[in-house]
């Protein structure tokens, strides 16, 4: 892959990329641009290292996944900004708030499952990843994919019916 190549990989996956940083950053849009520029940095200083045994896209999402839960790692090991449960997040206020609002039982519902969960059920479902495809991303084994995705969907169902 050359740069050229590498750089019209990176403008087809860039919009998925960040709306799944977004979703499970909780909404945080200035995280998910953090972590998206993070990753497409990391993406770009290796990207000759791309063996092509993947598709592009998994492997970059695999570089965006890791450095989420690297984030998550360095929020947890700080003792002067501890880790808020999900629910208890602030939302991002430069969303347009007539968007947002359409589709917040959705959100908050993701917001509520466990972030293994939340990856699974973006991968799969947002960004139409394969179990194959999300076993790379995630380095999760098929059967725990379809297991998140199984009690995913039974968590969803539970919070939105609640919600009506």
């Amino acid at each position: 892959m050359d740069k050229s190549q590498f750089i019209n990989a990176i403008a087809q996956e860039q919009e998925s990329l960040r709306r799944f940083l977004c979703v499970l950053c909780g909404g945080d849009s200035f995280t998910a641009d953090d972590l998206a520029q993070e990753a497409l940095l990391k993406a770009y200083l290796s990207f000759g290292k791309f063996e092509g045994r993947s598709r592009f896209s998994t492997w970059l999402f695999r570089i965006a996944y890791n450095c989420f839960y690297d984030r998550q790692a360095r929020l947890a090991g700080d003792a002067a900004e501890p880790l808020r449960p999900d629910h208890e997040k602030e939302a991002d206020e430069s969303a347009d708030a007539s968007s947002a609002f359409a589709y917040q039982d959705l959100y908050m519902a993701i917001r509520s499952l466990p972030y293994a969960e939340q990856a699974v059920i973006l991968l799969f479902y947002m960004e139409d990843k394969s179990v194959k495809d999300i076993e790379s991303i995630t380095g999760m084994p098929s059967g725990t994919i379809r297991s998140h995705l199984s009690r995913g969907r039974q968590h969803l169902r539970k919070f939105l019916e609640g919600q009506r």
